[in-house]
């Protein structure tokens, strides 16, 4: 990469042409001050002697050294851009549904018939990959409601601890307003802009001790938005796995989602419900809400100048005083 030489004062550089001038002029006077004599025959035998040769170097020196003051005083600099992000981040907390009915094989992985589990836990790992400046933390639920992941920036953290997720960790029942309420403590200490909590369930609410709607009246005065995202097959009937005499059979099973509570309490705080019956569009909805709650990221530009008039300078200097000492003692003239 090339770098760009500026000039802090570059109408100074005209007079570059003042040392060639004053250089033109002293080797004109240095023939002027010739000893005039009556006849050249008498030194026709001397032969032309170094100092001679090099009576022009100290008007050069100085000439040189003058050129080089005249680029110092125009003051050389490296222009260096800067770009300063001032990125305000959000603080997302996702919740995330551990029940039994997350077994139900009604969502697809790769072609193959897969659980909910399954592909909750891919999805949400690209969303939370797909973040930048945002401090993400996780709640898993079921039966209970715990903290599995606390708000950081470090994805890798994150994305470890949703790989420790399996069916059951919180007990098979759903209790979706304890997990609401335990996302929302968590962004209580946040001061960041904006805050999200995203509720993901395949079911309705059958234990804890906090009522959804209060857990979404906490959310909606603490100022924090609440996504809600109801996931699994539309029909009334899936195959989930059961455990038999046989071992493990495959069976249609009944299972509810209460959409009506989610829309609830999205409405109340100002989110969205969304509805994700197959692996696609549950990776839409994330998709969504991604482009919904976007990093507000400004930039302040400005240029730093690195100087660069120093070596100019000294060299100019340095040249000067060379130039002089030569005149005093090898190219001293004597009148």
């Amino acid at each position: 990469m090339t770098e760009d030489v500026t000039y802090h004062t570059p109408y100074a550089l005209y007079f570059a042409i003042l040392p060639i001038l004053l250089f033109l002029f002293e080797l004109k006077t240095l023939k002027a001050i010739k000893l005039p004599i009556s006849s050249k025959s008498i030194f026709s035998a001397t032969k032309k002697g170094w100092k001679n040769r090099l009576e022009f170097l100290p008007p050069f020196l100085k000439m040189l050294a003058l050129f080089l003051l005249v680029i110092a005083i125009a003051r050389p600099q490296i222009a260096i851009p800067h770009k300063e992000s001032l990125t305000e981040g959000i603080d997302i907390m996702l919740a995330l549904d551990t029940s039994r009915s997350m077994l139900a094989l009604d969502m697809q992985e790769d072609g193959q018939r897969a659980d909910r589990m399954s592909v909750v836990k891919l999805v949400v790992k690209d969303f939370v990959k797909g973040r930048a400046h945002d401090r993400i933390g996780m709640v898993v639920f079921g039966q209970e409601a715990y903290t599995q992941c606390p708000l950081t920036l470090d994805y890798d953290i994150v994305t470890g601890y949703l790989d420790l997720i399996d069916v059951g960790i919180a007990g098979d029942a759903t209790a979706i307003g304890n997990a609401l309420a335990t996302a929302v403590k968590r962004l209580q200490g946040s001061k960041a802009k904006s805050r999200i909590v995203i509720l993901l369930t395949d079911g309705a609410n059958t234990a804890g001790e906090v009522s959804p709607k209060v857990a979404a009246e906490l959310a909606s005065e603490e100022g924090i938005k609440v996504y809600t995202i109801a996931v699994g097959s539309k029909n009334e009937y899936v195959p989930f796995p059961v455990e038999g005499f046989f071992g493990t059979q495959i069976r249609n099973v009944k299972l509810e989602i209460d959409e009506e509570l989610l829309k609830e309490i999205a409405a109340k705080t100002g989110g969205q419900f969304f509805r994700a019956d197959t692996t696609d569009m549950l990776k839409v909805v994330y998709s969504r809400i991604d482009e919904l709650e976007k990093t507000k990221s400004l930039f302040k530009e400005f240029t730093e100048y690195d100087e660069r008039y120093w070596p100019f300078l000294a060299a100019s200097l340095t040249l000067l005083i060379l130039g002089w000492l030569l005149r005093q003692t090898l190219f001293l003239r004597v009148p």
